[in-house]
Formats: structure tokens, C-alpha cells, sequence
């Protein structure tokens, strides 16, 4: 069947194949560590090296024979991660709180010592007061504050989560913590303790 394909490509088809191949597949090894510097990910970096490959293969015509191939090629490809990148600002990831919660509560039953004296009395904690405390806050707050909070994320590993600045997060983080301070202390109130100290 190869036989047959290879006859079914034009020879102009054939010229342009080789000679892109000629010409740009030698810098692969620099394209990919370019594109690892840019996602920091091994997977992302190939995908955006083949993206970069079938967008430099498609618009081949457009380049100018005798020019620089490599800085053509690192254009494609860091434009390729721009649009990527904005793309995915534009669409923050979205996450199911109750699933994490079915997740978190199914990781806690299996790994609970029923004999732990802290399980006992501090177990329910988290699932009443605190819980309905994190869900009255605004979203962009409840996910700095459970990220930073109760997951331990650092600042930067949050600000690539959400797709925002290291500072926005620690502005929010600070305000999510105030108002979790407030809901918390009418709780509290509520039960007989004196918030006035704190």
C-alpha cells in the first residue's frame, strides 16, 4: 500500500516535503527546549513542538528561502503558546467543590484512625462550621483560601492554578482570610465564645 501512496503524491508535493524536511526538522532539539523553558511540562512542550510543526509545514510557501529558519520557527512556536496560554486565562479551570468534598471524604474514611484521639475531636470540623463558613465565601476567595489554606499550595503554584498574579493572590487570600475571620466569629458568638480577644 506504501507503493501506492508514494505514487499518489505530486513530485512538486515530494520537493516541498523534503526540503522542509531539509530545512526544519534539524532544529527540533532546540525547538523542544525552547518549548520545555516555556511550559515548564514535557508534555506540553512536545504538543506545542508538533503544533508548531504542522502550522510551519502548512504555511511553508510563506517562508523566505534564505532567511533565518530558526527565528521563523521559534515566531510559530511562541506565538503557538501565546494563543494557548491566552485561551486558557480566558477559560480558568473550573473546579466541582463537591466532588472534592466526595473525594476528600472518601480519602479521610480510608485513612482515619478510629482510635485517634484528634479524629475524634476535631474530625466533624471541617464538615460543619468551617465548610459552611468557606461556602458563604465568593468564589475567587474560597479557592485561594482552601488552595493556600487547607491544600498548601505556595502562592506561585496558586497563581499558575487560577491564571492570576502572584499579588492578586495574596490580596485575595488576606481578604478571603478576613472574611472567613468574620463568618467564623458570629459562629462562635453564637456558641458562647468570647471573639472580643481575637
Amino acid at each position: 500500500m506504501a507503493p501506492l501512496l508514494g505514487s499518489m503524491i505530486s513530485s512538486a508535493d515530494r520537493a516541498r516535503q523534503l526540503d522542509f524536511e531539509a530545512t526544519a526538522v534539524p532544529h527540533l532539539s532546540a525547538m523542544y527546549n525552547f518549548a520545555l523553558r516555556l511550559t515548564a511540562d514535557e508534555e506540553d512542550a512536545q504538543d506545542l513542538v508538533q503544533e508548531t510543526m504542522l502550522k510551519a509545514y502548512r504555511f511553508w510557501d510563506s517562508f523566505e528561502k534564505g532567511t533565518n529558519i530558526k527565528a521563523w520557527l521559534y515566531r510559530i512556536l511562541k506565538n503557538s503558546f501565546i494563543n494557548k496560554y491566552r485561551k486558557t486565562a480566558k477559560e480558568p479551570n473550573k473546579i466541582d467543590y463537591d466532588e472534592v468534598k466526595e473525594f476528600y471524604n472518601t480519602i479521610k474514611d480510608e485513612s482515619v484512625d478510629p482510635n485517634d484521639l484528634e479524629t475524634q475531636l476535631f474530625g466533624g470540623l471541617l464538615d460543619d462550621d468551617i465548610t459552611i463558613a468557606l461556602q458563604k465565601l465568593p468564589t475567587d476567595f474560597r479557592t485561594v483560601v482552601i488552595l493556600c489554606d487547607i491544600e498548601g499550595q505556595t502562592y506561585e503554584e496558586i497563581a499558575d492554578m487560577v491564571g492570576c498574579p502572584v499579588g492578586t493572590v495574596r490580596s485575595r487570600l488576606h481578604r478571603g482570610r478576613k472574611m472567613l475571620h468574620d463568618i467564623l466569629s458570629e459562629y462562635a458568638g453564637a456558641r458562647g465564645y468570647n471573639v472580643e480577644a481575637y
